[in-house]
């Protein structure tokens, strides 16, 4: 019995993700330089992390039971099922490019939040204001997530995998926020890290030709769910910015504590993490549109359910 072919693999369109990468590192860069090495980065953020202790006690407690359910033991599972998908599809390749996505993303951020990236003291601060806190582990842990089961689930099923785990993953870095646990810098370099990784991953795929055109039906309640969350990311970010820009420009003094001050810039750093990440996210589904890192690309294999 004749079988069809496996699909090619994609030919063009690679330099997408060094590109995409390169964008991720100018990022992180610009970012620290910005927050923590200027005078008003600092002042903004102090200012945040002032305005936090304004939070409603139920939104306190949102945010502390979704950050505590990430743990070293949520974390070996997340690894553990990433893997376990990609070995399901006979791609040893491809589990190898998802738990790399989600270890190599903590190994960076912690070692430059604990060992490399200093917060130097530009503004008179003390107690929880003056340690450094960049980047969000937190937050790096829960986009390398979403991030390696883009790359790992079938294309077929990464919908109902988007579903559960998009929101979940931009809600993280806004309950940092909330919760005094990070500033809004540190959860825009968890981003910029994720996209780094995530995108090396699928470069160091698409190099060995295990990434293939998908040539099947559009899925309309994907496109939905992408205009839901670029919607929703646009209005926080928008949000954000005129919550931190008419302060700035109308030359308010946030080096001293002020209630209504303070919490305007909670809600704009709260606003900006959340919109961030969600627009971090979209770029990265959008790069894998209609893409996907193939099923079994043995050498006469017959291609598996999952593939176009």
């Amino acid at each position: 019995m004749t079988t069809s072919a496996p699909p090619a693999p994609v030919r063009t369109g690679r330099r997408r993700w060094p590109v995409a990468a390169a964008l991720g590192l100018v990022v992180l860069a610009a970012t620290y330089v910005l927050a923590v090495w200027t005078v008003p980065g600092q002042v903004v953020e102090n200012a945040a992390l002032r305005g936090a202790d304004q939070v409603r006690p139920d939104d306190l407690d949102a945010a502390a039971q979704a950050l505590d359910q990430i743990t070293v033991w949520s974390l070996a599972v997340a690894v553990v099922l990433i893997a376990a998908v990609g070995l399901a599809r006979r791609r040893v390749d491809l589990a190898v490019a998802g738990v790399a996505v989600i270890v190599i993303g903590q190994l960076i951020t912690q070692s430059l939040k604990r060992f490399i990236l200093p917060r130097p003291p530009l503004v008179e601060v003390i107690g929880d204001y003056s340690h450094n806190s960049f980047p969000s582990g937190h937050t790096t842990i829960a986009m390398t997530v979403l991030f390696a089961a883009i790359i790992v689930v079938p294309y077929r099923w990464r919908g109902l995998a988007l579903l559960g785990s998009l929101t979940w993953a931009i809600g993280i870095g806004a309950y940092t926020v909330t919760a005094k646990w990070h500033r809004f810098s540190d959860t825009l370099g968890a981003d910029a890290i994720a996209l780094i990784c995530g995108c090396l991953a699928a470069w160091w795929l698409a190099r060995r030709g295990a990434i293939t055109t998908y040539s099947g039906a559009p899925r309309r309640g994907r496109v939905i769910l992408a205009a839901l969350v670029g919607i929703g990311s646009l209005v926080f970010l928008a949000l954000g910015v005129m919550l931190w820009g008419i302060p700035f420009l109308r030359g308010a003094d946030l080096t001293s504590a002020d209630v209504a001050q303070d919490y305007t810039a909670y809600l704009g750093a709260h606003a900006l993490a959340a919109g961030s990440s969600g627009a971090t996210a979209l770029t990265f589904w959008a790069m894998w549109h209609r893409l996907e890192a193939g099923g079994d690309r043995r050498p006469g294999a017959t291609p598996g359910p999952d593939q176009p």
